[in-house]
This record gives C-alpha cells, sequence and structure tokens, in this order.
C-alpha cells in the first residue's frame, strides 16, 4: 500500500519559465538513467525479493523514494512551461545554437500534455521497462543499481551546469546530494553481499564447469600493450579464486566455420562446387 502526502519531498520552485530547459529536464525524468527507471527499477527488484527482509525493505524504501523524485521533477518541468505559449519556441530560436541543438521547447508540451511532462526523454523518445532490470539475484541487481545512479548523478550534474536558474539548481542539488546517498548504499550492500558469497556472479554455479584454463586470462586484441599495466592484467583476482595472466597474443582456440549450403526450398545461394570438407554434396538439388 501507498500512502501519497501533498508536500514534495524537496521544493521544485524555478524563478522564471524556460521551456527549452524543461525540454532537457524531461532526460532525467523518463530517461534511460532517468527517476522513472530507478523508481520502477527498485520497485519490481522489491516486490520479487525473495533474500533477507532486510534487503526486500530497504529497495522498497529507496524505490518509495524515487516515486517523490518523479513527482519533484514534474512539478518542476511544469513550472518552466507556465506562460509559454508556442511563441517561445521562436525566441528560443533566434539562438543558432538552442536551435540546432534543441530546436526550442518541446512542441508535444503544448500540443500533447498541456503544458506538463511527459513520460518521456529529452528527444521525446517514450520511458519503456526495458530500462530497468530485476533479476533476482540481489548482487547482479545492485550493481545494476549502482550503475543507474552513477550515470544518474551524472546526467543531473551536468543540467546543473547547465543553468543559472537558483531554483533549478537548488532541487538538482538535493537530487545530487540523494545520488550521492543512493551509490554509497549500493557499494555498502555489494560488499556485504560479497562477504557472504563469491563475487562472480551467480556465485552458486560449480566453477569446474567453466573453462577454468580461460577464467583469469586478460587478452590482448588491440593494437598495444598498454592494458598490460592494469590491475586486471596480473595478481589475484578479485574473487580469490586464481591469479590474473596477461596474454599477449592470444590465438584461436576454435575451428573453421563452414555452414552447409541451405537446402533448395530456402532458395539462397546455390552452390558451386567449392563445398566445405565433409559436406555431402549429394543432398543438395544443384537443379
Amino acid at each position: 500500500m501507498f500512502h501519497h502526502i501533498k508536500e514534495l519531498q524537496y521544493n521544485a520552485k524555478p524563478s522564471k519559465p524556460d521551456p527549452v530547459y524543461a525540454k532537457k529536464l524531461q532526460e532525467v525524468l523518463g530517461g534511460q538513467y532517468g527517476e522513472m527507471t530507478v523508481m520502477m527499477q527498485y520497485l519490481f527488484q522489491g516486490w520479487n525479493c525473495r533474500g533477507d527482509q532486510k534487503y526486500k525493505d530497504m529497495i522498497l524504501d529507496i524505490g518509495t523514494e524515487e516515486i517523490a523524485h518523479v513527482e519533484m521533477l514534474t512539478t518542476m518541468i511544469a513550472q518552466l512551461l507556465d506562460g509559454a505559449p508556442a511563441k517561445e519556441q521562436d525566441e528560443a530560436a533566434k539562438d543558432p545554437v538552442v536551435e540546432a541543438a534543441l530546436g526550442g521547447m518541446n512542441p508535444q508540451h503544448i500540443i500533447v500534455s498541456g503544458l506538463g511532462a511527459t513520460p518521456t526523454d529529452s528527444a521525446g523518445y517514450p520511458w519503456n521497462s526495458r530500462y530497468t532490470i530485476s533479476s533476482g539475484n540481489l548482487l547482479a541487481d545492485f550493481r545494476a543499481n549502482l550503475n543507474a545512479e552513477s550515470q544518474g548523478r551524472l546526467q543531473v550534474v551536468r543540467l546543473y551546469e547547465s543553468t543559472t536558474d537558483p531554483g533549478v539548481r537548488d532541487m538538482l542539488s538535493f537530487l545530487i546530494a540523494r545520488d550521492t546517498m543512493h551509490q554509497n548504499q549500493w557499494m555498502a550492500a555489494i560488499e556485504e553481499l560479497e562477504q557472504n558469497q563469491k563475487a562472480i556472479v551467480p556465485s552458486t554455479f560449480p566453477q569446474e564447469n567453466e573453462k577454468q584454463q580461460v577464467s583469469y586470462s586478460f587478452m590482448n586484441f588491440s593494437k598495444g600493450e598498454e592494458s598490460a599495466q592494469g590491475r586486471w592484467a596480473n595478481g589475484p583476482s578479485y574473487d580469490g579464486q586464481g591469479n590474473f595472466e596477461y596474454v599477449a597474443n592470444p590465438e584461436a582456440m576454435g575451428q573453421v566455420p563452414f555452414l552447409k549450403p541451405s537446402p533448395a526450398y530456402i532458395h539462397g545461394t546455390p552452390p558451386t562446387g567449392n563445398l566445405p570438407p565433409n559436406t555431402n554434396s549429394s543432398t543438395f538439388d544443384k537443379s
């Protein structure tokens, strides 16, 4: 059960309308790493959680907070659109940089949403659930959550730098601070899980069933050998189960691939007689 109160978690009060900035702000609302994504990602992880109750409770705490962040952003976007009729788009377009990069305000803010936020990114692409990750493996999910918060904080910081509106910056500074906490939160949870299980996901798969000869080999597959200087190329592996080795000149370990010609009913390219070894050419209709 969710309970809504009228007050926002934090102020969302711009100093003046700015329809072009409203378009930018849509990215951290409905973009791949926006608040809608982390909101749905955390809620589904919490609802589906089969682990310890402390994890379920923690995930739902943060998922519910993200609903509040969605409300803050939609409120801010709506106010940035206040008093912004279509003529504002013409004014914004007078700046050639704005015209080229943004094309002015988002016309859907007038036509579709009536001067309100939409569940889309800054290019107008609709938010979709494929942005979210809820695998049932807490370590895998928490690492995905850390990535989402890292990318999200980066985008909010860039938006902070692209405005001088004190009211907008005030709200963004709050979101940036919460993203600081959330990154720390996921790192703490990841560390706790890694103390009780192997660091490799899934930790339950028997390692003897993988090709262990290459489990800790860093293979140099691009020109240059600067990568040999990294922590990943020598010394104990992070999971404590082996030692990294640097393979300067990796060799192919598989066969040369040959595919049989397709049967006649597929109407592919007819065979010319130069067939792969051990191919029974009599099975193909050359007529």
